[in-house]
């Protein structure tokens, strides 16, 4: 079993003391060979990995994927996280830059649209090994060493099924009816919003859903963003965990198999049994790292990645993301 990880958009919040950054190591196998992707940037003339700055209200996983196509032109959706690399800028101010492994499927590679530009001079394919030769800076062989760290565990083709709690609804206090009819406050429908870009970085490709009124809306612009019905079911609500008829096992089990990258959205007291039946599915040993990553903040979510070639090896790694709004 590969020991869970807990790597979190930062809880403690933003500040003008650190610069937010993201980025991946891009990877495709070819003849059987794994490559990786390495940027010649030209202003600087360094070779590194792709990587930027956050943009005003992104979240670090849709940065990392805007930052990829913007400096590749290759569409990519995220894996498991591969480490946070830390350094001091000429400004004085710390750098900290948030690390995926990303494949990039043969698809996304011939649609891509990148010519050498003022920003980035050439794109090459190299072993990792070739990699730890060319890179500039220390820092970007640190991530190197976590992914092949992944290479050679054999976990890096992965799967995630995301786990996340609605967004900000009505109190029960200010709602005369049943409560799974509770609507979302005005923030919770900015939160829904929020929340799109990052999802679809992980390419959730199918929403499960507590049938409940504040778990649907709190999908539905996923839904709409990326062209998929919602699967509405009362087996994951509230109502039904509180009378004891809950059903997370099979709705759990079912995405397990599917080895289908999906979101499945809930409420907080039910998340901690979703996360267990996770671990539960994949034969990985529990702790207290399922209570943290059950300890959701309204439209926050916890991203759990699997093997895809062995889904029963267990938690590869959990990441936890908390909207700005």
């Amino acid at each position: 079993m590969t020991a869970a990880q807990t790597t979190e958009a930062p809880r403690a919040g933003w500040t003008d003391k650190a610069v937010y950054a993201a980025g991946a190591v891009v990877w495709r196998l070819v003849e059987g060979k794994l490559k990786i992707l390495l940027i010649h940037r030209t202003k600087y003339r360094d070779i590194t990995l792709p990587k930027g700055k956050v943009d005003p209200g992104e979240m670090l996983a849709e940065t990392a994927v805007r930052e990829v196509h913007e400096e590749t032109g290759i569409r990519v959706s995220l894996g498991v996280p591969v480490g946070v690399s830390r350094y001091v800028m000429a400004s004085r101010k710390q750098k900290v830059v948030h690390y995926w492994a990303a494949e990039a499927t043969e698809d996304a590679i011939r649609e891509s649209t990148f010519v050498p530009n003022r920003e980035i001079a050439a794109l090459e394919w190299v072993s990792v090994k070739q990699a730890r030769a060319r890179l500039s800076y220390p820092v970007d062989l640190e991530i190197i060493d976590f992914f092949s760290n992944l290479v050679d565990d054999g976990v890096l083709h992965t799967f995630p099924v995301v786990v996340l709690r609605h967004a900000k609804a009505l109190a029960r206090s200010e709602w005369d009816g049943p409560d799974a009819g509770r609507p979302l406050t005005e923030r919770g429908k900015k939160q829904a919003k929020s929340i799109v870009g990052p999802l679809q970085a992980f390419g959730i490709r199918k929403i499960v859903t507590s049938d409940a009124v504040r778990c649907v809306a709190t999908v539905r612009p996923l839904a709409k963003a990326i062209g998929r019905k919602l699967v509405e079911t009362e087996r994951i609500s509230q109502d039904a965990w509180e009378d004891g008829a809950d059903d997370l096992r099979s709705v759990i089990g079912h995405r397990v198999r599917s080895l289908k990258p999906a979101v499945v959205c809930s409420h907080g007291p039910v998340l901690p049994g979703l996360l267990s039946e996770i671990a539960l599915a994949t034969g990985t040993i529990q702790g207290s790292y399922l209570s943290s990553a059950a300890d959701l903040e309204p439209a926050a979510f916890s991203v759990v990645h699997l093997s895809a070639t062995n889904p029963g090896s267990g938690i590869i790694a959990i990441e936890t993301h908390i909207p700005k709004v």
